[in-house]
């Protein structure tokens, strides 16, 4: 079992040691401090779970940012990160100590001020990560015991999304970049085709899962494939929807700076019909 040297004990849950391979790391276990000192060797394993934190940038930010967080809600946030991993059965990305623990710390103090933050991706946010999302509710719900404060409904989606880019290694940049551009677009649709969408309709629920694994394909080179015979039946049957998709696309190439496969234009224009109405 890998043996690891302690240098520093910055309380019960946390210890900085040395690793062979990253020179330096934080250990954040339960109890993985308790009567602990300098120069002691320690099992990697040694709490029931035990999270490394390797990356340089993260280590930094995490220890710098544990003098301002209440002792308790570390201890809580240590239980919280393996309730999502067990949860969501999947390894979380060592980012998300530093991100959701301050986030939670941030939210709390807001709670407590009375200053609630909206979240305006709130739907979008549940259809699009259902399991993120379920798993934020239980977090919440966990946080209001824990805290005894009262939280807005908009701060599951916050956390949903901590849980998302921890599961996927994606960015909390690029998954924000990825809701204003579907945002944009949606903005788009509506003065086209002069409708107002409803969220809680089938086809909206469709568009946005459509937009957003539309944009997975650019941002991995991933193609359709163009059907010319579907292409021209389309463009002759329902020009304003093909021209529209047309547009579309062009707001996805200027904002993720990529690319898009023309094939994208087909499937668009299909859903965009669905939202007209129209047979």
């Amino acid at each position: 079992m890998e043996q690891l040297l302690i240098d520093k004990v910055l309380n019960n849950n946390v210890v900085i040691a040395e690793h062979e391979a990253y020179k330096e790391v934080v250990l954040i276990g339960k109890g993985i401090g308790f009567n602990r000192k300098p120069g002691d060797r320690i099992s990697v394993d040694k709490a029931d779970k035990t999270f490394l934190l390797k990356d340089e940038k993260e280590k930094e930010q995490y220890v710098n940012l544990l003098p301002y967080i209440d002792k308790a809600l570390l201890d809580f946030m240590n239980d919280v990160m393996l309730f999502i991993e067990e949860r969501m059965g999947k390894q979380l990305n060592e980012h998300i100590h530093v991100a959701l623990t301050d986030h939670i710390a941030f939210a709390v103090n807001r709670a407590k001020k009375d200053m609630n933050f909206s979240n305006p991706f709130l739907f979008e946010i549940e259809a699009l990560y259902p399991k993120e999302y379920q798993v934020a509710v239980e977090v919440v719900e966990k946080l209001k015991r824990q805290t005894n404060v009262d939280f807005p409904e908009g701060e599951i989606g916050f956390v949903a999304l901590h849980i998302h880019s921890a599961v996927t290694d994606k960015s909390l940049r690029d998954i924000n970049q990825y809701h204003q551009l579907i945002t944009t677009m949606i903005e788009l649709i509506e003065d086209n085709l002069d409708i107002k969408l409803q969220k809680q309709d089938v086809n909206y629920f469709r568009l946005i899962q459509h937009l957003h694994r539309a944009i997975d394909r650019v941002h991995k080179g991933e193609a359709l494939g163009r059907e010319k015979k579907l292409a021209d039946m389309l463009k002759k049957e329902y020009p304003v929807c093909y021209n529209l998709a047309w547009k579309l696309v062009k707001v996805m190439q200027k904002q993720l700076h990529r690319s898009v496969d023309e094939s994208e234009v087909l499937y668009l224009t299909i859903h965009l019909q669905r939202l007209t109405n129209k047979s």
